[in-house]
């Protein structure tokens, strides 16, 4: 059953309400915290790569207040093991029976801070999570819930001592963007409050988790035409075809972008989708899946030049279709 007008118009509504809540504790910032939102909806994960102190602990937190979830911060370190993020299973001597304990991976919004400072092995504990929302341990399957959201954090500053991302897990991030450092007007805000160490704290809730896992549904039934599909899957091969890139937009990255576009459009009242979400969309949603030609990378070459190209050479289809 696709999404009707109507319900397309409350998503949006709601959407709205949802946004400004966590802007009065993440000032100016309002770009960010809808892609944020978006990729929660979309049931995916986002990367942040900013310097310290831009407000991601506080996003983190807002967003969980504002949806009546738990978060939690997770601080990656060389020492960090597997168990430390998943949880353990422990024998109670007085039951003489194996428990599970839950690891701090166990919350609606997951804060992983410096996730590349941890052992390819530690950032390996995301994998499953992040791709199925479920966890593994001693053979048995326990699921995250609904929603639930990996935010992590890696420094674009100080490399030292951190270990690059492989593909496969850059992959399982439905966005990657960054907060940056507030506009001048947000500055002089914040620091008039600086008698408040937590603005999240002072948010009250929107709606329920619950609500949140039921938007994520209604925007899984919008309206995606034949021709915007292919339009997608054209981009994607012209990122794998490019002189420029080893490796291009995955499958996983191509079904990645229905499912923030379909958001994208309910969060403006639509219930279908537009070719013009798929441009506003592609930098954050693809670019950090590219592997760039090493040489072609010496030259100069980015992945939002090659993108924009594509986006350039690639036509797009005119007809504006709905459900």
């Amino acid at each position: 059953m696709t999404m009707t007008s109507e319900q397309a118009a409350w998503f949006a509504d709601t959407f709205e309400k949802l946004v400004a809540n966590v802007g009065q504790a993440v000032l100016g910032k309002e770009n960010v915290i809808r892609l944020t939102f978006t990729a929660m909806l979309a049931e995916g994960h986002v990367l942040f790569e900013d310097a310290p102190g831009t407000g991601k602990t506080s996003l983190a937190r807002a967003l969980a207040a504002t949806v009546q979830g738990s978060n939690n911060r997770i601080q990656f370190t060389p020492d960090l093991l597997p168990s430390d993020v998943t949880g353990v299973t422990i024998y109670d001597q007085k039951t003489q029976k194996f428990e599970f304990h839950k690891g701090p991976i166990f919350n609606n919004i997951v804060l992983a801070d410096e996730i590349n400072r941890a052992s390819p092995k530690t950032q390996s504990a995301l994998l499953e999570v992040m791709e199925e929302s479920r966890v593994t341990v001693d053979g048995v399957t326990y699921s995250a819930g609904r929603p639930f959201m990996v935010m992590a954090t890696q420094n674009p500053i100080e490399q030292a001592g951190t270990y690059r991302l492989p593909e496969a897990q850059l992959d399982r991030f439905l966005i990657k963007t960054s907060i940056g450092y507030p506009d001048h007007a947000s500055t002089v805000r914040l620091l008039g409050g600086s008698n408040v160490k937590d603005r999240s704290k002072e948010l009250s809730a929107v709606i329920t988790t619950q609500a949140v896992a039921d938007m994520a549904d209604l925007a899984a039934t919008g309206h995606v035409d034949t021709a915007v599909l292919e339009y997608i899957s054209r981009l994607c091969e012209e990122t794998r075809n490019a002189p420029e890139t080893r490796l291009g937009v995955s499958v996983r990255g191509a079904l990645a972008m229905v499912r923030a576009a379909k958001v994208w459009a309910a969060s403006q009242g639509r219930n279908f989708v537009l070719p013009d979400d798929i441009k506003e969309l592609a930098p954050v949603v693809w670019t950090h899946r590219f592997v760039m030609d090493p040489e072609a990378e010496f030259s100069g070459a980015t992945p939002e030049a090659v993108l924009a190209r594509i986006l350039a050479d690639v036509a797009a289809p005119q007809q504006r279709t709905n459900a």
